[in-house]
């Protein structure tokens, strides 16, 4: 007998637009792709440069009709529009996140913003206020809180297969700033060592702030103060490029994190151990589908995602079966699938979806007080400092 009921309709995609990420622009490239990985979203607007002509160009690359030359214009010709964009991925250097969020806010724009929240404490306080009193979804892309096995090390933890957590150890290390990379002009490290638009912070503010975050994100704990030692090793560079910092949190644990980018031979080396009273875990974005997990007493046990022992946490952010590799993009992609049925949701005045979460304005605003306190510490020989929320 035939089928007369009609399937559901899917919901229709979201109308995305995007702020920076042109011709060059490595973390735009990023952002389009994990957009378009769970088929949510589709890029009809865009800003995609400060220079007109690249703003033109690069639209006309992507195929994107609805072309703009100034982000402010944008916002409001957007908004007008019967057809404008539900959310604005927003992929500029750090220096512009708060003037571009403001614009779309100011608008009922949603907003996916590339981290950290802003280039300066001052900036993130002033547009988490903004962004509170508009309404609107807020994300920040700290894309290594979508990988699976993350799920999973933040659901042990929840509940309670580690006991009380007393030591908290991440690093992230990198090699790429090694040499003066920025006097050669190369347009990444030109910014990203340029106080000006990255912040005071280097490599605390690219690479340590993930650490801080995903270290929070998996453990729950709140960072109470911390003893940050900043170095500036390559000549003449403007900001950190190593950083060790002493971690004292809220209800006693410990932890120490450290970031560099000058360690020859590490690539990406995001790395997190936790131990608590009952057992350990440790994991490595080089190496993201595969969890440790040591009971105290026991041998230590491999959680693979989409394998054995994998929970609910870790397969409702999984695409592929066991052993196909999933990772960077994926943790992209699962943010902005987050957002997505947070922005549904919100549109049908019902409750967010169980499970659903991805950093926001507390986190951005954490990170950019971590940097800030890693800055205010170091300049005092690694003083003692709390954040300044």
């Amino acid at each position: 007998m035939p089928n007369d009921a009609a399937p559901a309709a899917r919901e229709p995609r979201l109308r995305l637009g995007m702020v920076g990420g042109g011709r060059d622009a490595f973390i735009g490239a990023v952002h389009r792709i994990a957009a378009r990985i769970d088929d949510q979203y589709e890029l009809v607007a865009g800003c995609f440069s400060s220079n007109p002509e690249k703003a033109l160009a690069s639209a006309a690359d992507l195929g994107v009709a609805r072309a703009y030359t100034s982000f402010a214009e944008m916002a409001l010709k957007e908004a007008r529009r019967k057809d404008g964009i539900a959310a604005v991925a927003i992929v500029t250097p750090n220096h512009m996140h708060a003037p571009v969020a403001m614009q779309f806010l100011r608008r009922g724009i949603h907003v996916i913003c590339d981290k950290p929240l802003t280039a300066t404490l001052a900036e993130a306080k002033k547009l988490a206020r903004a962004a509170e009193a508009s309404g609107v979804i807020f994300a920040l892309t700290h894309n290594y809180t979508g990988y699976p096995m993350i799920r999973q090390a933040k659901a042990l933890i929840a509940a309670g297969e580690l006991g009380e957590i007393r030591l908290v150890q991440v690093e992230y290390a990198q090699d790429w700033l090694t040499e003066p990379l920025e006097a050669s002009g190369q347009k990444q490290a030109d910014w990203r060592t340029d106080p000006a638009r990255s912040g005071a912070g280097g490599s605390t503010g690219d690479i340590g702030t993930h650490a801080f975050n995903l270290a929070g994100f998996v453990t729950g704990l709140r960072l109470e103060s911390l003893a940050a030692d900043l170095q500036r090793f390559v000549p003449g560079r403007r900001v950190d490029d190593n950083g060790h910092v002493m971690l004292r949190y809220e209800g006693g644990a410990r932890g120490m994190l450290w970031c560099s980018q000058v360690a020859p031979g590490n690539e990406n080396a995001l790395r997190l151990r936790v131990y608590g009273t009952r057992a350990g875990i440790e994991w490595a974005q080089e190496d993201p589908n595969y969890l440790w997990l040591a009971p105290l007493g026991q041998p230590k046990r491999l959680i693979t995602r989409g394998g054995a022992g994998a929970g609910a946490e870790a397969a409702r952010v999984t695409r592929v079966p066991p052993g196909h590799p999933e990772g960077y993009l994926e943790g992209f992609a699962t943010i902005y699938a987050e957002v997505a049925r947070a922005i549904i949701a919100r549109k049908a005045s019902a409750p967010m979806p169980d499970g659903v979460t991805f950093p926001g304005l507390r986190e951005g605003l954490e990170g950019v007080a971590f940097v800030d306190a890693c800055v205010r510490s170091s300049a005092r020989n690694a003083a003692w400092v709390s954040l300044n929320l």
